[in-house]
């Protein structure tokens, strides 16, 4: 029996990999029969495994069931699962809070002592800096990620920065976690363009509109369209600036929603960005601690300079400046 019951473990870890085994494959795998493998695949769908006959062959994949069997982990993706709902249950997602801390305790109860220990190290190590944030609800999420699944147009009232309600009706292509805030990203139908909308803004009105043929995103996908909008597009003051080392150098360096780095070469790319004032702006670039050439706007160039002679009188002015042959360029 003891046999029979860890080849049955090792079966179910197989097939949990999401992919078609042949039955020839299996029993290689398990040193066994194919007529072995029949009946412990029987004897998995007698457990409540959804195990899968694949028509035209003689093979088998692990389905969905009408309620959820047990899961094997091994022992990284243990930690993980851990680490994820320990995170989770102080997200952005109301709701799931709870749920997070009792899928917790259930996981530790049942982790080996030399998991629980590596589990209980790592999460002392750990120290999270709460910060406000607005919440969305996970049914909101879910609303959103089946209308995008489904290709399903998405029919929602939508509060602007402002304050403004509007009535949007948007073919929803990706929902987007940058930071501390959920988007989505969408073709706006009225308005005939992309769109990216904050997700505790927006009311989902039921039931969804009609199927659509799915467009082809500007800048290759949602990701980088979004973080173009946030760090460029939305902002009064834009600029494109000239860095002096590859893109992949100072990838870095760019924070979210700080703007969008695009390579030119081995030695220079162009940070597209933007800010509500030229000062920002001058501020932003100077701190990436690499040179740079602008060509304008003007109102920038003239805030770089004002930045150059603050520094340079800091420096002058400081106590021990005549110790030092070269000033400091900023």
């Amino acid at each position: 029996m003891s046999e029979t019951s860890t080849r049955l473990l090792r079966l179910l870890s197989l097939l949990q990999t999401h992919r078609a085994w042949s039955g020839a494959e299996l029993a290689t795998e398990l040193d066994v029969t194919a007529r072995t493998v029949r009946r412990d695949v029987e004897r998995l769908r007698g457990l409540g495994y959804p195990v899968q006959a694949l028509q035209g062959t003689a093979g088998y994949r692990l389905g969905a069931g009408a309620a959820m069997p047990p899961l094997l982990l091994d022992d990284e993706e243990a930690v993980a699962v851990a680490v994820g709902l320990r995170t989770t249950s102080g997200g952005t997602v109301t709701g799931i809070e709870g749920a997070s801390l009792r899928a917790l305790a259930k996981l530790e109860q049942v982790l080996p002592s030399r998991l629980r220990h590596r589990l209980t190290t790592l999460q002392q190590s750990m120290v999270r800096v709460s910060a406000e944030a607005p919440r969305v609800a996970p049914e909101v999420l879910l609303t959103i990620a089946h209308a995008c699944r489904r290709r399903e147009r998405l029919r929602f009232d939508y509060t602007d920065h402002a304050g403004h309600t509007s009535r949007r009706d948007v073919e929803p292509d990706s929902l987007v976690n940058v930071s501390r805030h959920w988007y989505l990203v969408g073709w706006d139908v009225d308005r005939a363009d992309w769109r990216s909308f904050r997700i505790d803004r927006l009311h989902p009105r039921v039931p969804t509109g009609p199927r659509f043929t799915p467009r082809a995103l500007p800048d290759g996908d949602a990701a980088t369209y979004l973080s173009r909008r946030l760090s460029v597009a939305s902002w009064p003051w834009r600029t494109v600036v000239t860095l002096h080392g590859s893109a992949a150098d100072l990838a870095d360096r760019v924070w979210p929603g700080m703007g969008v780095l695009e390579a030119v070469d081995d030695t220079r790319c162009l940070l597209h960005l933007g800010a509500d004032s030229p000062a920002s702006l001058a501020w932003m670039i100077t701190a990436l601690d690499v040179d740079f050439t602008v060509t304008g706007p003007p109102e920038l160039l003239t805030a770089l300079r004002t930045v150059s002679e603050r520094c340079r009188a800091a420096y002058e002015n400081a106590p021990d400046a005549h110790m030092h042959q070269v000033p400091p360029t900023c």
